[in-house]
């Protein structure tokens, strides 16, 4: 059997998860999370990391487990049961299906406030069709300016950051430290777990390095420090960040909210800048989506082939591109669904998958652990119930903190996956067929 060369150390991996979670986002959804909690961005920031990081605790701990691709699919289906697996697995596939959407949303935003005469429904489009169009044709152009694009955004974020320290501590009236960015007056703690609910869809995919674990050393060691640290590093990327930019524009009054990163730009860093912080903005935006589209397009083939969906359909590789064009073709069509709907739903409708997907994942750590492994220590009780314990009631809380329609169309879409579970497994009579990501 072909193997993989174990050649990436922890911070190679580190790297990638970071690279992936894709740090400008924190520029590109500020202005939604500043509206949301009424100027105290930083703080959602905070809370939303701290959560993060007793999930990833728990992704970590089910990674030593099983050290396979698959993620929370696999640690549910094997530590509590197939039918409930195949459930995470849908809430999974709700944030690969719908992530794109929101990505290309949020570019579509910012190029609208750039360019106002030209309407926003057409920028998606054109993300829409250009990406579509590259994933169908294949992504070694991509992979190769992959990394030269990430080094962008890397330097937008740093730059915008900067600008914004130099335009607070410009005339030398204001303090560079201070808790009013994390605490103001009429500050309320449901505002905050509100935002904290839509500031987690910038840590979405700090567990993609799972899929990295046949080409590390020591992955049963490697993969969960990786994940615990990636989140811990782009959480405080996320709060150091937010609280510059929150500094510098104490205010939550927006030109639009969906772009207000852009108007502040311009404030911070005048014309030239702004031009500088968009391209970075965009090109950040784009490669996301094309990776977002191509990893969704990959998943719905491994459930086609593995005849989780029909197999007909998206089963199927061309034989011209050697790509899955029919499940690519279809995550573009759900993208258009971005025509009829504003960021904030968008993000919060595929936070409620995560934070699902999320829940299991803590659930299983104690169903493993501490049920069927029966450790049960004075140590383990901590690690393997208290901890994993605290994230599930800490991603059920952020999951009934989003807003009243994402909450809506997440149930939906919960049901649609009761429904369809029932059909192929003869009225749950029988176990869903198996999936196996290792081969996607």
């Amino acid at each position: 059997m072909a193997r993989l060369k174990r050649t990436l150390s922890l911070g190679s991996v580190v790297l990638f998860g970071i690279a992936y979670m894709t740090p400008i986002i924190v520029l590109g959804t500020f202005g939604i999370l500043a509206d949301v909690t009424r100027g105290v961005v930083p703080s959602a920031y905070l809370v939303a990391s701290v959560a993060m990081l007793f999930t990833a605790l728990s992704y970590g701990r089910m990674a030593a487990a099983f050290p396979v691709a698959g993620s929370a699919y696999t640690y549910v289906r094997k530590s509590i049961s197939p039918k409930l697996g195949f459930l995470a697995g849908w809430a999974v596939l709700l944030d690969y299906l719908f992530l794109p959407m929101a990505i290309w949303l949020i570019g579509a935003a910012y190029l609208h406030s750039a360019f106002p005469a030209v309407p926003q429904a057409l920028w998606v489009l054109a993300f829409i069709g250009v990406t579509t169009a590259i994933n169908v044709v294949g992504l070694r152009l991509a992979k190769n300016i992959n990394g030269v694009l990430m080094l962008v955004q890397f330097l937008v974020l740093i730059a915008f950051v900067g600008l914004a320290i130099h335009y607070i501590t410009g005339d030398g009236s204001r303090p560079l430290w201070t808790l009013e960015p994390f605490l103001k007056e009429g500050t309320q703690l449901p505002l905050i777990m509100g935002g904290a609910a839509i500031a987690c869809y910038s840590f979405l995919g700090f567990d993609a390095v799972s899929t990295l674990t046949e080409e590390t050393h020591e992955p049963r060691k490697t993969i969960p420090r990786a994940i615990l640290l990636i989140t811990l590093i782009g959480g405080g990327i996320f709060i150091a960040a937010s609280y510059f930019v929150q500094l510098a524009h104490p205010s939550v009054e927006f030109q639009n909210a969906d772009s207000a990163a852009y108007e502040i730009a311009r404030n911070i860093g005048g014309d030239l800048f702004v031009s500088f912080f968009l391209i970075g903005l965009i090109v950040g935006q784009f490669t996301s989506g094309l990776s977002a589209q191509a990893s969704a397009s990959r998943l719905l083939f491994a459930m086609g082939r593995d005849g989780v969906l029909p197999r007909p359909f998206f089963g199927r590789i061309s034989k011209r591109f050697e790509t899955p064009v029919n499940s690519i073709v279809l995550c573009g069509v759900v993208a258009l669904l971005a025509l009829h709907m504003d960021v904030t739903t968008s993000t919060s409708f595929i936070n409620f998958g995560a934070f699902l997907a999320f829940s299991l994942v803590n659930l299983s750590v104690i169903f493993h652990y501490y049920l069927n492994a029966e450790r049960r220590g004075l140590r383990e009780l901590v690690l393997f119930l208290l901890f994993p314990l605290i994230g599930l009631l800490a991603d059920l809380w952020l999951m009934v903190s989003l807003d009243h329609l994402a909450i809506w169309l997440g149930a939906t879409w919960l049901v649609l996956g009761v429904i369809y579970l029932a059909v192929i497994t003869s009225g749950f009579r029988q176990q869903p067929p198996e999936m196996h990501f290792e081969e996607a």
